[in-house]
């Protein structure tokens, strides 16, 4: 099949199936009611996130038979991604304990990990270290940090769609720019799917995202991040920079709910970004905002780190410190 006609193709599969299944969860009443712990006061139907799943899974099948990517890529991802969307969809209509959850979590990062040959170099000051099994170790926790955290970020109306276009565009970029044009297809195929989904969760969301979308994501994301590391050891830390308005806000939050011995694993509305909804009442300009961070801030230290050579080390600490300011000044981690 063509690529350039499968990534509209992909795009009108999800945008669809997101339809098809808003109307499913209106029918079951299959929805989100406004809560304590809610950053939404409508209530909604949930559980859209699927459609990016199913549309995405799909195209990998049709790239398969294309061979337009690696055999052994396709198997980590779509493996690892599935899991982890049908725990997260078994989640969304039920419960499940989360010593589970985080079980077959580290289970598909397990997965990802094997196909893919383990976790890739690491280059620090031009120096590239190979940290054999402390790199497995180190990459099945990043993988389920990711997946976790993407879901916990996934709080307001568009920002888990826009954070992944904007992440997956950047690398695009950041790949074209680079020379590693043959790593294109699955970010570009993984934002149609994001594409198609955004337009019923832009502000003001007529569906949500929920744990199958999110996780999903999240893992894909990172899966994407270790298959660019394994080209060259420089796209790693793009991949990090560009993901760094999720990574700051969430690892922040935790650290301080740490500290203070909150339970980490209930629900909660004290992340920066929530608080920063509630402070202006509305969800939109936080969801732009967002997107004008990864534009304008994250994307061009990106490609500094590709075009410039800048030390991916210290791009991160270049990107990530302002992201630590607002962190700050929308008081992540605070008791509400």
């Amino acid at each position: 099949m063509n690529q350039a006609w499968l990534l509209p193709l992909v795009l009108v599969l999800s945008f669809s199936l997101t339809a098809v299944l808003r109307r499913y969860a209106l029918a079951k009443s299959i929805i989100d009611v406004p809560n304590a712990r809610s950053s939404h006061a409508v209530p909604t139907p949930r559980g859209g996130g699927v459609a990016i799943v199913v549309a995405f899974l799909l195209s990998l099948v049709a790239i398969a038979f294309g061979q337009l990517t690696d055999y052994p890529m396709l198997v980590a991802l779509g493996g690892a991604g599935a899991a982890i969307a049908v725990i997260g969809f078994m989640d969304d209509h039920g419960h499940i304990a989360a010593r589970w959850r985080l079980l077959g979590h580290f289970a598909a990062a397990a997965w990802a990990l094997f196909w893919l040959g383990g976790f890739p170099v690491v280059r620090v000051l031009g120096l590239d270290i190979d940290l054999g099994w402390i790199g497995a170790v180190l990459g099945a926790f990043y993988l389920v940090w990711l997946l976790n955290l993407y879901n916990f970020m996934d709080g307001i109306d568009g920002i888990a769609s826009v954070e992944a276009l904007c992440a997956c565009l950047g690398a695009c970029l950041v790949y074209w720019v680079g020379g590693f044009e043959q790593l294109m297809i699955l970010p570009l195929l993984l934002s149609a799917a994001v594409l198609g989904f955004l337009c019923w969760n832009f502000p003001p969301a007529r569906i949500f995202m929920g744990d199958a979308g999110s996780g999903f994501l999240g893992i894909a994301l990172g899966v994407l991040s270790l298959q660019a590391a394994w080209k060259d050891p420089s796209l790693f830390w793009c991949w990090l920079v560009l993901l760094g308005v999720f990574i700051v806000d969430a690892t922040f939050t935790l650290i301080r709910r740490l500290a203070r011995g909150d339970k980490v694993y209930e629900a909660h509305r004290s992340h920066a970004y929530q608080f920063a909804s509630r402070q202006y009442g509305r969800h939109l300009p936080v969801t732009l905002a967002v997107g004008a961070i990864n534009l304008f801030w994250l994307l061009p230290i990106a490609l500094c780190v590709m075009l410039l050579k800048l030390e991916g080390a210290l791009a991160l600490v270049i990107a990530y410190v302002p992201l630590v300011v607002l962190a700050v000044r929308y008081r992540a981690g605070d008791l509400e």
